[in-house]
Order: C-alpha cells, then sequence, then structure tokens
C-alpha cells in the first residue's frame, strides 16, 4: 500500500500484492509499519498513502502528507493556571493597591475590594501571579483540547463504574428477593421437603450465574489487534432473545404501527398500561430524550432566528449555529437570574430562613445622629454612601451635570442645560430659554402651516358668454333681433345643405352680435340630446 516508489513487479507479485492488501483490510493479516514504527491504516486509499517519485522513498511512510514545514518557534504549552512566583511580606511601590500583587493595578484586581488596601496596612499582601505569552500556530490557536488534563477524566469512568456497579448489586438484591418470596409462598401452602430446598437453592445460584453471563452480551473479540482491525463472527450487541419481540407485545390490529423493513414501531404498542411495568414505550421515546432533544432545539433555534433577520444556516455553518444556541442559552439563563435577584431584592424573599435585617424591616437602625437648624450633623457620623472604584461626578465643557442626568423623547442629555450632544459646551439656563422659544415658534409655525393646509381655496364661478367670452353683467337680448337672428340662421343652414343654390360671389359679414350667437346656440345640433330628432 504505502509504497514509495513505483517499481516493475510481475503478475505473481503483483497478485500476492493485492491478496496482501485484502487480508489486510479484513484483519487477518498485521498492517503495514513505517519508518517510526507505527502501523499504517490499511483503508487508507493508495493515491493518499503512495509517495510522490520525486521523494525517492524506499520504506513506506506517510511523512509526506503530514506538515513537514512546521515552525519550531511555536509551541503548544498552556498557561499554569493559578500559579504563583513571589510572596511579598510588605507593600512595593507600583503594586496593586487593593491586595499588594506587582502583576496587575488596583482596577484589574480581582479580589474582594478591601476596606483599608493593602497599601496602608502592610498585611496579607498577595503573591505575584505567573503572567505568560504563547506564539501559538494555526493549529494551537484552534485546539479545542489545548491546556486539558487528560488525568481528570479518570473521575469520569470512576462515576460510571460506580453507577454500574450499584445498578448490578440493586438488580441481583431484587431478583434474589422475588425468588425468596415466591419460596416463601410456596412454603405456606404445602410443606417444603429438603429437595425443593435443595431445587431453590439452585434456581438462586442459576440467577446469580446469569446475571453476571448476560453482561458481556456486547463483547467483541478481534483476531489480530491492527488498525484495520477484524472481528470473529457475529458482535453480540442485539437484544436478548428471551424478550418478546415489539411487534408481539400486541396483537391488535390497529395498535402501533410496525414497519417490517426499518424494524421500527413509532407509537407505544401498550398505551394504557402500567409505566413501571413496560420495558419498551415506542421509538419515538429516543427522540424526546437525551441528545436527540438537543438537537431539535438547536434546529428550531436556527430556524427562529433566521425568521428575525440573523444569518444562520443549520446545514450550512453548523459550528456557528451551535455556538450562537449556547451563547443564547447563557444569556437567557443569565436575564432570567438577573430578574430573580432583581425581584428577591426589591420585595425579599419569604422561602429564605435568614431573618430580615432591622434596617429593611422597620427602617430604623440604633445608629443615632443628632442634627442642628440648619441639618447639619452634630454628633455621630453620617451615612457613608458606597463608592465604585471607576470614576464619578466627573464635569466637562463647564456642566454642573453628568452625562446622562436628563432623558426626553428617547435621548439622553445633559439637566443643566439640557443638550442631547455629548460633547456640547454648556450654555444654562439661557440655552434653556432659547431652546423653549424655537420650539414655541417651531409648534407656531407648523399649527399655522396645518390650518393654511385644512382650508379650502375658493373658485369664482365665471359666467361664460355663449360665443366663449365673460359674460358682462348688463347683457341684455333684444327679442326681435333675436327671432331676426333665427331666421337668419335657418336659411344659412337650408343654403349650407342645398349647395346648388349657393351663389358664385358670396359676401361674408365678420361681425358677430349676441343675438347671432344666441340663434346659433339654439340652432346647434346637440348629438347628446336624445330628442334632437324631434326637434328640427
Amino acid at each position: 500500500m504505502a509504497t514509495a516508489s513505483v517499481s516493475f513487479k510481475s503478475r505473481e507479485d503483483h497478485r500476492k500484492q493485492l491478496e496482501l492488501e485484502e487480508a489486510r483490510k479484513a484483519g487477518l493479516a498485521p498492517a503495514e509499519v513505517d519508518e517510526d514504527g507505527k502501523e499504517i491504516n490499511p483503508h487508507i486509499p493508495q493515491y493518499m498513502s503512495s509517495a510522490p517519485w520525486y521523494l525517492n522513498a524506499d520504506k513506506p511512510s506517510l511523512k509526506h502528507q503530514r506538515n513537514w514545514k512546521s515552525d519550531p518557534n511555536y509551541t503548544k504549552s498552556w498557561y499554569d493556571r493559578g500559579a504563583k512566583l513571589f510572596q511579598a511580606n510588605k507593600y512595593r511601590k507600583g503594586a496593586c493597591e487593593n491586595c499588594g500583587a506587582m502583576t496587575h493595578d488596583k482596577k484589574s484586581c480581582m479580589e474582594r475590594p478591601r476596606n483599608v488596601g493593602a497599601k496602608w496596612t502592610n498585611i496579607s499582601i498577595a503573591p505575584d501571579e505567573k503572567v505568560e505569552s504563547f506564539e501559538l500556530d494555526f493549529d494551537g490557536k484552534r485546539d479545542r483540547w489545548n491546556g486539558y488534563d487528560p488525568s481528570t477524566y479518570t473521575r469520569v469512568i470512576a462515576d460510571y463504574e460506580a453507577r454500574e456497579e450499584a445498578r448490578k448489586k440493586y438488580l441481583k438484591e431484587q431478583q434474589l428477593k422475588k425468588l425468596e418470596e415466591k419460596d416463601g409462598e410456596d412454603g405456606e401452602e404445602n410443606v417444603a421437603s429438603e429437595e425443593e430446598d435443595e431445587e431453590d437453592g439452585l434456581k438462586i445460584d442459576e440467577a446469580k450465574v446469569d446475571e453476571s453471563a448476560q453482561m458481556d452480551f456486547a463483547k467483541v473479540e478481534k483476531r489480530v489487534r491492527t488498525t484495520g482491525g477484524g472481528s470473529t463472527g457475529t458482535v453480540r450487541n442485539l437484544r436478548i432473545r428471551e424478550d418478546t419481540a415489539k411487534y408481539l407485545l400486541n396483537l391488535d390490529v390497529n395498535s402501533a404501527y410496525y414497519d417490517p423493513k426499518t424494524r421500527s414501531m413509532r407509537e407505544d404498542p401498550l398505551p394504557d398500561a402500567d409505566p413501571n411495568d413496560k420495558f419498551y414505550v415506542g421509538d419515538n421515546q429516543n427522540r424526546l430524550s437525551g441528545q436527540a432533544l438537543e438537537f431539535k432545539n438547536l434546529n428550531i433555534h436556527a430556524w427562529e432566528a433566521f425568521d428575525k433577520g440573523q444569518d444562520i444556516h443549520m446545514q450550512a455553518a453548523p459550528s456557528q449555529a451551535e455556538l450562537l444556541f449556547k451563547s443564547f442559552k447563557i444569556k437567557k439563563e443569565k436575564l432570567k437570574s438577573e430578574n430573580k435577584d432583581k425581584i428577591m431584592e426589591k420585595y425579599g424573599n419569604a422561602a429564605s430562613e435568614e431573618p430580615i435585617a432591622r434596617e429593611l424591616l422597620l427602617g430604623q437602625s440604633e445608629r443615632e445622629i443628632e442634627y442642628d437648624r440648619t441639618g447639619r450633623i452634630i454628633k455621630g457620623q453620617d451615612v457613608a454612601l458606597p463608592k465604585s472604584k471607576y470614576e464619578e461626578d466627573v464635569f466637562i465643557n463647564n456642566h454642573t451635570t453628568v452625562w446622562g442626568s436628563w432623558w426626553r423623547d428617547h435621548q439622553w442629555g445633559y439637566k443643566c442645560c439640557k443638550q442631547t450632544i455629548r460633547n456640547s459646551y454648556c450654555t444654562g439656563l439661557a440655552g434653556i430659554e432659547a431652546a423653549e422659544a424655537s420650539a414655541d415658534l417651531m409648534k407656531a409655525n407648523m399649527a399655522r402651516k396645518e390650518s393654511v393646509e385644512d382650508e379650502p381655496v375658493r373658485q369664482e364661478e365665471k359666467r361664460l358668454a355663449t360665443w366663449g367670452t365673460d359674460v358682462p353683467n348688463d347683457l341684455v337680448l333684444d327679442k326681435k333681433l333675436l327671432d331676426e337672428a333665427i331666421k337668419k340662421e335657418s336659411a344659412r343652414k337650408k343654403e349650407e345643405m342645398d349647395e346648388r343654390k349657393r351663389k358664385y360671389n358670396v359676401k361674408w359679414n365678420d361681425e358677430v352680435t349676441a343675438e347671432d350667437m344666441e340663434a346659433y346656440r339654439m340652432k346647434r345640433v346637440h348629438h347628446d340630446d336624445p330628442m334632437r330628432d324631434f326637434l328640427h
């Protein structure tokens, strides 16, 4: 398989080589060994295991598939967690003011803030932490198990072994108890003879033997210990043959459907039976428990996130979807715990056994403080408000309040000048008055504009004269002239209908009076009038 250089082989040698490869794949022959003594998987294809001709490799090897150009400067080591370097006895200049360690400052200190720091007490100086920096290669940056201690997995193995041992012990006790109860019932009914006692003893011994013999039903024996492997016969990881087949649990035709091709029965064949007596509840139970349920929730989260606009796809980027689902669960639990803490802090926890503080219960304490008429403290000490380790009450640009002390129209601002620009200069009361005046002016302009838009524009109706011009107010039609104009228009229409009566020397009169225009309008044919055929 993993030969380096291609050399000429006879037909017999080639046949032997193929037989040897088949035997290695079946586990009947030991696997091929490389230069370092490591076994080569016989299932690796030849185009991957065979070395290129220009390497001139004489022995089988897989070095040509490894990264032989790796940089030796990169390291695969990890941080020494919790390591300490030096324990000082007194405070040193430049150290943390809270704990006294030299490897960080007060702002980055992870210890509980002390009432009086180590800078002033020189007590309980914390040791210096071990600070390391590594230069990891491409694989080292993406190695999930970098820094993992394999010895910690022995606890998991011990836990599983103890659980399995307890299960075996419990099953054996239950089986022995059932046999003893059955033996007692038989003894009450009939006088137990010595032969029956011997048989019951044999049954108990058989139960012990059967329980131990049934534990290795998933044992697999290999012929040759190779990378490819190979087994002797059938693996005994199937069900025990004494158990009833699931398609025989309920012979009703209308019961759960059994698919003989896939050997699956999704529904419960005995839904009305006692759950404690059933050992099989259907294949759907596997989908509603364990990792199948987690995978289902992961798919649902990916679908809902995609519908809400996030660029996530379960099949295209499964690692990204799983990482987003984990972060979503962490944020959800964090938000739930924060809401719970806020509610308990505000209303208290009635289920807790700790008594409620007197200050919270009655709103008072034993501290006595005496004030004068002006409100100054004469006797006693005022309650000290806790301060944060971050900077507070820092006023910039002539402001007298901090950013965020004022809120209006979903915007934060300064309370002193009511400005919503972060780095603006304080304008004081004059700025507030100017802003209010401009706001009032803008509201007045908007109201005036709305009132103008609401009023409809009135358009005067114009009366037009019969010939298309404006109708004068003093227009009066003469009835006689109108009758003459109508007769004249009727004669003109008859002359148009009979062109033979039209003379050559035609004289046209361009002067049109109001009576002529009215006569033309009256004699004009109205095509839309349904009674036009009866008028003329």
